[in-house]
C-alpha cells in the first residue's frame, strides 16, 4: 500500500493537528445542494459545522435547457452559412488570416477553433471590455463606445455615461476609493520610494514596506511567517510548481480557477479531478491514491496535495472546509486553500473560510489570497508555517524572477489590513465586514423571492444569476446599461454551455438605495426576458456516488 505521508525532498512539511474527539463517524448528506431549506453539511450536534450552512444550485425547467441548445444550433448554422459566405467573396472577411506568401505554411491562426469567437462571441462582444474612466468603487464612469460593423471594431464617442452602479468589480469591502484622507498614507509613500521596484525579491527588490507587509499578513492570518508577490494569478501559477512535482499527485475541484490549473499543470505533477464540493468524489480519489500508489510502477506517491477554493468566483458557493481538513488529516494529504474571493470577504473579522468556519488556520497547509478584491490592492500571499515560507522566498518562481511589488501598492493594503484588524484606532473595518455580510443576505434574498435562479452560499458576495440562453446575455447586459447599471455577464466557454449567467459582486459600500435601484430594475427586466424560472428543484450538480454517508476520521 503507497504512503500518503511521504515527503518529497523535505519540501513541504504535513503536521497533523489534533481535532475534537467527538468528531468522528458522522453521517453527512449526500445532496450538493437544495433551493429550500437547510443543507446539512455536518452532523445534528454541530461538531464539524459550527453554522447553519445553506447553498442553493436548483435546476431549471426543462424547456429552458432545450430552447438553450437550440438558441446554439441557430447560431452554428448561421456561422458556417456566414463562413461560407466569406469564403467565396460574398461578406467580409475581418478575421486574422494567412498572408499569400505562406500559405504553404503550418497555419499561424487555426480557422475551426476560433469558429465560435468569429460567429457566436463577435455577437454580443460590446457587453465585455468596456473601459471605464473613474475609481472602480460603488459608482463608477464608463467611456460610450459604438461599433458599425457589427462588434469587429469599435470606436469612442467622447462621451462619458456617469453614476453607473457598479455590480461587477470585487471591491467587497469598499477599500477602492479616491478619499483623500484614506489614501494619506498611499499618497506618502509614492512621494518617497516612487512607483516601481525594477528588480526581484532575491536581487534590490526587497524592501521595508514589504518586510511590514509579511509580518502584518502573518499576524492577521494567525500563522508564523507570509510572502507577498506582485501579481495575484502568478501566486497560484508560479508556487505550486516549487512545491509539487513528478511522483506527485494533485487532487483538485473541477472548478478551481485557471491560476490553480495552470500551476498544476506546470509543476509536471499527475493531476485528478474531483466533483465540486463532494466529498465522496474527493474520498475516493484518496482512497485510491493510497491503494494504487503511483500508476504501472505502484509506488506511493511522493506528496499528495488538495487544492480548492474559499469562495469560486463562478458558483458563488463556499468550499466545504471542516469536511476536507478531515479528510486531509485521515489520509496525510496536503491542503492549499485559495482564499482570492474569500480573504476580507467572510469570516466575523473578515479573515476567510477559516474564521468562517470557526477553524484553526493550522488546520490548512498551504494558505494563499489575493490582495486584488477586498483590499483595494494588488498582489497575493502566501501564508503557513516558516519552513514552508523560508522554502518559497529561494525556489518560487515569482521571487526569482516576477519584479517586486510596488510600494505605493504594498502601503494600500497594509492601510486596509490594519483598518480591518482595528489598528487605525477605529471599528470602520469591522463595520465593512458586517456591512457586506448585511448587503450580501438581503440581495440574495430579494432575488430569491423575486423568482430568480441564483446560485451559491446565501454568504457569498458573488451572486451567479442565471440566464441560460445565449440570446438572453447580450439583451441583459445591454438593457441594464440603460439604466444605469454595470453588470458582468458570463457565457461558454467560461461555464457550462447550459448556464450562462450574470454575476453580481456586492460591496460594502453599496448603499441600500443602490442595491434597491439594481433589484428594481432585475424585477422589471426578469419579467421583460422571462428569466423567472424558480421553480424551488433539486440540485442540478450531479451526485457522483450514492454512498448517504461519509466517515471522517481525525
Amino acid at each position: 500500500m503507497a504512503n500518503p505521508s511521504a515527503v518529497c525532498n523535505g519540501h513541504l512539511h504535513h503536521h497533523h493537528h489534533q481535532k475534537q474527539n467527538n468528531l468522528l463517524k458522522s453521517g453527512i448528506s449526500k445532496k450538493n445542494g437544495i433551493t429550500k431549506g437547510t443543507k446539512k453539511n455536518g452532523v445534528s450536534n454541530g461538531t464539524l459545522y459550527k453554522k447553519t450552512f445553506i447553498e442553493h444550485f436548483e435546476q431549471a425547467p426543462m424547456y429552458v435547457a432545450v430552447f438553450t441548445f437550440v438558441g446554439f444550433a441557430v447560431g452554428t448554422i448561421f456561422g458556417y452559412l456566414r463562413d461560407f459566405m466569406r469564403a467565396w467573396g460574398l461578406e467580409k472577411r475581418n478575421i486574422a488570416a494567412e498572408r499569400e506568401q505562406q500559405k504553404d505554411f503550418v497555419p499561424l491562426y487555426q480557422d475551426f477553433e476560433n469558429f465560435y469567437t468569429r460567429n457566436l462571441y463577435l455577437r454580443i462582444r460590446d457587453n465585455w471590455n468596456r473601459p471605464i474612466c473613474s475609481v472602480p468603487g460603488p459608482q463608477f464612469d464608463l467611456m460610450e463606445r459604438v461599433t458599425d460593423d457589427y462588434n469587429w471594431t469599435f470606436r469612442f464617442t467622447g462621451r462619458t455615461i456617469k453614476n453607473v452602479i457598479n455590480m461587477g468589480s470585487y471591491n467587497y469591502l469598499g477599500f477602492a476609493e479616491t478619499d483623500v484622507n484614506a489614501l494619506k498614507t498611499v499618497t506618502v509613500e509614492l512621494e518617497k520610494y516612487g512607483t516601481g521596484v525594477c528588480s526581484t525579491r532575491q536581487e534590490m527588490g526587497t524592501l521595508d514596506k514589504h518586510v511590514e507587509l509579511e509580518k502584518l499578513v502573518a499576524s492577521f492570518l494567525g500563522v508564523e511567517d507570509a510572502m507577498v508577490f506582485g501579481m495575484g494569478f502568478a501566486t497560484n501559477s508560479m508556487n505550486i510548481p516549487a512545491l509539487v512535482g513528478k511522483g506527485c499527485l494533485i487532487l483538485s475541484d473541477e472548478l478551481n480557477h485557471t491560476s490553480l490549473v495552470l500551476g498544476a499543470r506546470l509543476s509536471g505533477a499527475t493531476i485528478r479531478i474531483f466533483k465540486h464540493n463532494n466529498m465522496q468524489s474527493l474520498e475516493k480519489l484518496l482512497r485510491d491514491a493510497i491503494i494504487y500508489g503511483q500508476p504501472r510502477t505502484h509506488r506511493a506517491w511522493r506528496k499528495i496535495i488538495i487544492l480548492v477554493e474559499g469562495i469560486y468566483s463562478m458558483e458563488g458557493s463556499i468550499v466545504r472546509l471542516p469536511e476536507i481538513v478531515s479528510l486531509k488529516n485521515k489520509y496525510k494529504a496536503y491542503l492549499y486553500l485559495d482564499e482570492a474571493h474569500s480573504i476580507g470577504a467572510v469570516g466575523a473579522t473578515g479573515r476567510g473560510v477559516v474564521e468562517y468556519f470557526g477553524m484553526s488556520p493550522n488546520d490548512v497547509d498551504v494558505l494563499m489570497g489575493t490582495f486584488t478584491k477586498s483590499f483595494g490592492a494588488a498582489g497575493g500571499y502566501i501564508a503557513g508555517k516558516k519552513d514552508l515560507v523560508d522554502f518559497l522566498r529561494t525556489h518560487s518562481h515569482s521571487a526569482v524572477y516576477a519584479t517586486s511589488m510596488c510600494p505605493p501598492v504594498a502601503e494600500q493594503i497594509i492601510r486596509a489590513m490594519r483598518c480591518l484588524m482595528g489598528l487605525d484606532g477605529t471599528t470602520q473595518g469591522l463595520q465593512r465586514v458586517r456591512q457586506l455580510e448585511k448587503n450580501t443576505r438581503y440581495f440574495r434574498r430579494k432575488l430569491h423571492e423575486m423568482g430568480f435562479i441564483i446560485y451559491g452560499n446565501d454568504d457569498s458576495p458573488v451572486v451567479p444569476l442565471l440566464l441560460y440562453m445565449p440570446g438572453k446575455i447580450g439583451a441583459f447586459a445591454r438593457r441594464m446599461l440603460e439604466k444605469n447599471i454595470g453588470v458582468v455577464v458570463v457565457g461558454f466557454p467560461a461555464t457550462p454551455i447550459t448556464e450562462s449567467r450574470a454575476r453580481f459582486c456586492v460591496s460594502a459600500a453599496h448603499t441600500r438605495e443602490m442595491l434597491d435601484t439594481v433589484l428594481n430594475a432585475l424585477d422589471e427586466l426578469g419579467d421583460f426576458l422571462h428569466l423567472k424560472y424558480s421553480r424551488y428543484s433539486k440540485s442540478s450538480h450531479p451526485e457522483l456516488y450514492e454512498e448517504s454517508r461519509l466517515e471522517l476520521e481525525d
